[in-house]
Order: structure tokens, then C-alpha cells, then sequence
């Protein structure tokens, strides 16, 4: 029998058919003879005991622009929901940890995809520090001194927002910049989170790799190479993803986070990697399946909805 899906997403109106990786998946839903739902996170309502949602049942279809055709809104127990997707993106402020909160309410009698209490104590930036011998130096640190004692030690190095996500905030600061103490004052005037700080790897040039990993288990890669002139690879801010295979490394990176992924219920899981060295693990909303469809013929939809099936019958 079809399975109930009910979709925590941005707008689906607005997305990229071809570049969408929920779209992917909710259309391998359709196409497998389930029940697709979409709400967006303002339509997520706790109410006396029960998580509910303001959705609307959706067919999808391959035609830009008419992709989408909704039903009439109704307010739906998610309780009553056989999966629930987790697929807003970032940022991973207050709004996005409440509703992983109302959610853990539900699962796992609906199972919510990716398990939201881990989502919660995973963030991208945060899980990778569990594994310092496959990351390059890190440091998370809010305190200016801190900074630039790290600066100073490893010459070239990124500085980035903690929480934050598709390249927003991300810069360089070579041996020689003077911006540091500029950059901090920024940072921690918009926030009262720490900033990470990373040891540069020049291997960037070459791409920054986005592995996908399903249950745990690597199932391709596509590569974004960085724009000229550019130190960020993501293809929100034009990193050109193309075809790449897997190395030695990457399976040895991808079996040493798998076991724990698979463990805490992240079903659909991308990591970033930069030479030899894991930079990410994205839980929230990784993207990557349609180029990776593209490059390579792997439906990673497919695989993940067999996972999702076979949790469901299990």
C-alpha cells in the first residue's frame, strides 16, 4: 500500500525542477504510488497534545513552471502521517530547532526524515568535530585573541559563520589580510554565536566534493569546482558541479561517519570534502540528487525511498 508523506519544506511553487533535490524526491514518491503533503514551517501547529500541519496534497509533474497542482489546505495529525519529511533549508536558527522539537514529538511512529533529535545535536558544521583525524585544524571560537592565535599558527585560513549555510559569510584570510578584527566586529555584532575557523586547503581549487551518503551508505559524489576567482564552491554563489568518482579516501571517510548516520536515523545525509580532508556533514537539507542523477544514472531517490520502505515494513 501507498505511504502518507507530508513534506516540511520552503515553498514548492518556487523550486528548480531540475536542480531540486525534494522535488526529486517527493516525484519518486508520486511515481511509487504514494501520497504526497506539503506544508511550510509557519503552518506547523502544536496543539493539545497533537503536531499538526496546515497542508495541501500535491501532484507533481516534469513541465517548468506547471509543476506543481495543489488541493484544497487542511489541517492534518501529522501523528496519523506514515513519513514526514524534514526538508526546509537553513538557517538553523530558533524557528528551525522548534520545529524539531514538535517533530521528535511524532517520530518514530511517523518516521521523520532525518530524525529530528539528531538533526537538532547535529548541525553540519558541529557533527565533523566528533572525527579530527579526518578534518583539517579547526577551531570554534568567538573570542578575538583565540582567532587569531589559530590565524597565526596555520597562515591561511576560512572564517565562516557556525550556523551558517550555501556559502553566506564564508572568506579567505590570507598570511596577509588585515581584515580579522573587522570581520569578528561583524560577526559577533549580528550574533552571539561563535565563528569556525578552518586551516585553508588549497585543494579547493580543484572542487569541493559532495559526497551523498544514503543509510549510511555512499552511493556517488559530484564535484563543485569554485568560480574563477572565487573561494567558495557552493552552486548557490556559481560553483560548477561536474563528474566525479570516489577515491580510496572517500570510501574511508564515508565508512567511518556511515556506521554513526546510520545509527541516528540521518537517511539522506551529503558531506563535503576537499582533498583528503571531510569539511561538512549536511543533515538539514543536503542537496546533490539530480546532478549526481545527471552525472552518473544513480537514482539516489530510489535508494532512499527503498531505505524509507524498509524501515516502515520493519
Amino acid at each position: 500500500m501507498g505511504l502518507q508523506i507530508a513534506y516540511q519544506m520552503d515553498p514548492i511553487e518556487t523550486v528548480n525542477i531540475d536542480a531540486d533535490s525534494t522535488f526529486r524526491i517527493a516525484y519518486e514518491a508520486q511515481e511509487r504510488g504514494h501520497k504526497n503533503f506539503v506544508y511550510t514551517p509557519d503552518k506547523l501547529v502544536f496543539r493539545e497534545g497533537r503536531v499538526l500541519a496546515l497542508a495541501r496534497e500535491i501532484t507533481l509533474q516534469r513541465v517548468k513552471g506547471a509543476h506543481v497542482t495543489f488541493q484544497d489546505e487542511t489541517l492534518v495529525d501529522l501523528a496519523m502521517m506514515d513519513v514526514v519529511w524534514l526538508r526546509q533549508d537553513p538557517p538553523f536558527d530558533m524557528g528551525y530547532i522548534t520545529t524539531t522539537h514538535l517533530l521528535d514529538m511524532i517520530h518514530p511512529k511517523t518516521l521523520v526524515v532525518n530524525d529530528p533529535f539528531w538533526v537538532r545535536n547535529y548541525p553540519e558544521k558541529l557533527l565533523v568535530l566528533q572525527f579530527p583525524e579526518l578534518t583539517p585544524p579547526t577551531m570554534i571560537a568567538r573570542d578575538l585573541a583565540a582567532i587569531r592565535a589559530f590565524k597565526a599558527e596555520h597562515g591561511d585560513v576560512i572564517l565562516k559563520p557556525l550556523y551558517g549555510n550555501g556559502g553566506a559569510g564564508v572568506f579567505r584570510l590570507d598570511p596577509n589580510d588585515r581584515n580579522l578584527a573587522s570581520l569578528h566586529e561583524l560577526f559577533t555584532g549580528m550574533s552571539r554565536e561563535p565563528l569556525i575557523v578552518q586551516k585553508y586547503l588549497p585543494a579547493v581549487s580543484k572542487g569541493d566534493k559532495r559526497i551523498i551518503l544514503v543509510d549510511g551508505e555512499a552511493i556517488g559524489a559530484i564535484n563543485r569546482v569554485p568560480a574563477q576567482g572565487e573561494t567558495r564552491s557552493n552552486m548557490h554563489v556559481g560553483g560548477r558541479p561536474e563528474k566525479i568518482g570516489l577515491t580510496a579516501r572517500d570510501h574511508e571517510i564515508c565508512a567511518a561517519i556511515g556506521p554513526l548516520l546510520r545509527e541516528k536515523g540521518q537517511i539522506f545525509v551529503g558531506i563535503d570534502v576537499i582533498g583528503d580532508y571531510l569539511t561538512e556533514i549536511n543533515v538539514t537539507s543536503p542537496t546533490g540528487l539530480q546532478e549526481l542523477e545527471h552525472f552518473d544514472g544513480t537514482n539516489g531517490a530510489a535508494l532512499i525511498w527503498k531505505a524509507i520502505e524498509a524501515r516502515r515494513a520493519g
